[in-house]
């Protein structure tokens, strides 16, 4: 049996780190759901936070502003798994990046409620967007996908059965039989020892289909 059957008939656990901001995080977790469908895995989402990541770091004012309203968006999913558990993160994630990457709202204070009301959650949670009661909680989440991988990297971040790698980065998102072949070589490749980069130039943005 060839390690690529094993990896489409072997059920595996694997965990996906999002920032709701990242539209390359989005294009991933779009590929994620279609692995989901022709591969036995079963996958937990959880944060990382770029603007965490970009803590100190000199960047352009512009991105910098976006790092700084980022804060809003996770600390409000984190607020909601504290109170209504896990199960909710996927359903708001998708209802943030719907708006924020679909719809075009760049306004991350305007996503937030809409994303609460659609998923049934309180929209009181979304004071959270504006402290800081949940950021340690939120940091460690973000530093378990970071000590994974590295600080090199941003999001997403993906881990199965003890192995992690950034990405994969593709646009569009794979789908059916095509989306599983992606995933047994992201597992063969980050599995193998030594193994660090493949990468190539983007020349496309996200296509969001």
């Amino acid at each position: 049996m060839s390690a690529a059957t094993d990896l489409s008939t072997t059920r595996s656990a694997a965990e996906f780190w999002f920032d709701p901001l990242c539209p390359w995080a989005w294009m991933t977790s779009r590929w994620m759901m279609e692995v989901e469908k022709v591969r036995p895995v079963d996958v937990t989402w959880s944060v990382m936070s770029l603007s965490v990541l970009n803590e100190g770091r000199d960047l352009p004012e512009e991105y910098r502003a976006m790092m700084e309203k980022g804060w809003g968006p996770v600390r409000v999913i984190m607020a909601a798994r504290r109170e209504h558990g896990v199960e909710v993160t996927k359903p708001l994630y998708d209802a943030m990046g719907t708006r924020i990457h679909l719809g075009g709202e760049k306004d991350f204070a305007k996503v937030i409620v809409p994303a609460l009301e659609e998923v049934g959650l309180p929209v009181e949670l979304a004071q959270y967007a504006e402290k800081d009661d949940l950021d340690q909680e939120l940091r460690a989440s973000h530093q378990r996908a970071i000590d994974l991988v590295g600080d090199d990297v941003g999001t997403p971040v993906v881990a199965v059965n003890g192995e992690a790698f950034f990405g994969p980065v593709v646009t569009p998102a794979p789908k059916g039989e095509a989306a599983g072949r992606l995933w047994d070589g992201c597992v063969l490749v980050a599995g193998t020892p030594g193994f660090y980069e493949l990468k190539r130039s983007r020349t496309v943005g996200p296509i969001f289909d």
